[in-house]
C-alpha cells in the first residue's frame, strides 16, 4: 500500500456502526489501543475499528497491511472468521489474532509478536 494511503469506507451505516464500537471498546480493545495508538509501537502507524471490505477490522497498518483482531471466547474456531481471514489474505492482508486474555495479561508478548511480524513479514 503507498505510503500516505487514505482508506475511505463508502457505507455510512458501517462508518456509523465502527464509530459506536470506538465509543465502547472491550477492556481488551481499549488495552491495546493504549498500546498502539500515536504510533507508540515502534512508529508504525495504526487505525482502530475500520470498516472494510464489509467487516470491521479491531487494528489495521495498512502501511504493512497487517490486521489485528483481538477476540473472546465466541470467535473460537469461527467459520465466518476463518472465511474473513482468506478474503483478506486474498487481499495483501495478514490477519493475526489474539485472544482477550493474552491481551490483558501478557500485553507485551502480544506486543512483540506484533512488533516481529511487522518487522520481518513472517506469520
Amino acid at each position: 500500500m503507498p505510503a500516505g494511503f487514505h482508506h475511505r469506507p463508502t457505507a455510512k451505516k458501517s462508518r456509523s456502526f465502527a464509530r459506536q464500537m470506538r465509543r465502547a471498546p472491550t477492556e481488551a480493545e481499549a488495552r491495546m489501543w493504549r498500546l498502539l495508538r500515536d504510533r507508540r509501537l515502534a512508529g508504525f502507524k495504526f487505525r482502530r475499528q475500520v470498516p472494510l471490505d464489509g467487516s470491521i477490522i479491531d487494528f489495521v497498518c495498512f502501511d504493512h497491511r497487517i490486521i489485528i483482531e483481538i477476540d473472546g471466547s465466541q470467535h473460537f474456531s469461527s467459520p465466518r472468521d476463518q472465511e474473513r481471514d482468506r478474503h483478506f489474505a486474498r487481499e495483501g492482508f495478514r490477519v493475526l489474532r489474539y485472544w482477550n486474555n493474552e491481551v490483558l495479561q501478557t500485553p507485551n508478548s502480544v506486543l512483540e509478536d506484533i512488533f516481529a511480524r511487522l518487522t520481518n513479514g513472517t506469520d
